[in-house]
Formats: structure tokens, C-alpha cells, sequence
């Protein structure tokens, strides 16, 4: 469904660079990504920067210029992990503080 919406990568979006990118939206297309938002991830602070947009165009703001096509890709969206499974501790690797069962070493109180 993402990419029906007019932002590419909205759901990996960071929150400052939303703000950035949500202003060459026009009201249709911020109701669009607001909706998606309230449905999918509905977090408060993403939720609040598009109502606030949206004020700003009832109260007489023009979208920005722009094509949000051609935005840089949000950097880390859609790629694999950096570690692999071949990287990953062992899981038998001890606890720092000791092993369960372990008698404590003598000589400390």
C-alpha cells in the first residue's frame, strides 16, 4: 500500500525528514498519507506534523515545489541486515558476570 502513497519509503521515514517532505503534499494527497498513518502505524508525533500541514493549507499555505520521486532513498529501507546469522555470537557465549550454577571464587566478601 505504500506505494500508492505520494511519499516513497513513508513508512521508514524518519520524523525530520517527513516534516521536510510532506510539504510539496497537497491536501488531498496529505489526507492520503494521514490515513495511511491512523491505519497502519498510527504514531502520534508523524500523525501531529501531517495535521499540523494540514492547518497550514486550510489556513492558506501553497505546497512547496517538488517531486517526490525524485528524493534520495531513505537510507537502511529495504536492504538486509548488516550481520548475518554466520556473524551472530554463539549462543553458549557466558554472561559477564559468570555462569548459572557456578560457585563464587573465594577469598572476596
Amino acid at each position: 500500500m505504500t506505494s500508492e502513497l505520494p511519499i516513497p519509503d513513508f513508512d521508514q521515514l524518519p520524523l525530520g525528514d517527513l516534516r521536510h517532505r510532506i510539504r510539496s503534499l497537497g491536501e488531498d494527497e496529505l489526507r492520503r498519507v494521514r490515513d495511511h498513518e491512523a491505519a497502519h502505524g498510527n504514531r502520534a508525533p508523524v500523525l501531529q506534523v501531517v495535521d499540523a500541514r494540514l492547518k497550514e493549507l486550510a489556513d492558506g499555505a501553497e505546497p512547496s515545489g517538488g517531486d517526490q520521486r525524485n528524493t534520495p532513498p531513505v537510507s537502511g529501507a529495504h536492504t538486509e541486515p548488516p550481520i548475518s546469522p554466520q556473524h551472530s555470537p554463539d549462543d553458549n557465549t557466558p554472561l559477564r558476570h559468570g555462569v548459572a550454577g557456578q560457585t563464587p571464587a573465594r577469598g572476596r566478601d
